[in-house]
């Protein structure tokens, strides 16, 4: 099976009536970006309705209102649709594990299915950024100099930041430690590594790197 780059993701966001689908929450927005080699070269988002009135406080959290989501289509023909974006593509989120559990409900229900990968920002950055106050997505943007996109917990602004944080950390672990290429995999296994272990895991990377960069030296020379 071929690895696939690190830079080259979907990175996603959703906006909700509540914490979980299976307390009969459900999404009311979807935010995407798709990166490709460090660039952002395609958007997606919708709003849709969720089948009935959100709460005051979730109007409050994300600007979000009843107003808002009258007329819009439902989860089912949305998901669809972002089913299509996704196809063919890792996906990074902030807390990954809310959004993946509300992605895979909401494809169910549209009878789609998503078979890539899944990496979480939130547990990469706690490893790059162990000096940073918290690891909330707000604080990330702030402590790593990343331009601010849009209004925070609406889906495509959180989305955007969110590929902003991902490269920055992508950026980082080629400047310190001298890895050229990243790869996907390479991130989701760093996410599960014990952060104190962050700089043996990463230095390893770039032993391996260098290694075989010299074999395939080797290999032309011999030739």
């Amino acid at each position: 099976m071929q690895r696939t780059l690190a830079d080259c993701v979907v990175v996603l966001d959703f906006e909700t009536t509540g914490l979980s689908p299976h307390y009969g929450d459900r999404a009311i927005e979807i935010g995407a970006v798709l990166v490709e080699h460090g660039e952002i070269v395609g958007r997606f988002q919708k709003l849709m309705n969720p089948g009935f009135r959100i709460s005051a406080f979730i109007e409050g959290y994300t600007g979000i209102t009843n107003e808002m989501l009258k007329g819009q289509p439902c989860c089912e023909v949305v998901m669809a649709e972002f089913s299509e974006f996704i196809d063919g593509h890792n996906i990074v989120a902030h807390n990954a594990s809310f959004d993946r559990r509300f992605l895979d409900f909401e494809l169910k229900r549209a009878k789609r299915v998503y078979e890539g990968d899944c990496c979480c920002s939130l547990l990469v950055s706690r490893r790059i950024y162990q000096d940073s106050p918290n690891h909330k997505l707000q604080t990330l943007v702030s402590h790593a100099g990343i331009r601010q996109t849009g209004v925070f917990h609406r889906a495509l602004a959180d989305a955007e930041m969110t590929a902003l944080l991902w490269l920055s950390m992508i950026d980082r672990i080629r400047q310190q430690y001298g890895v050229d290429v990243v790869f996907f995999d390479q991130l989701s296994e760093l996410s599960r590594v014990d952060k104190i272990y962050t700089h043996r895991y990463l230095t390893s990377l770039a032993r391996k790197e260098s290694a075989e960069g010299m074999k395939l030296a080797v290999g032309r020379e011999e030739r």
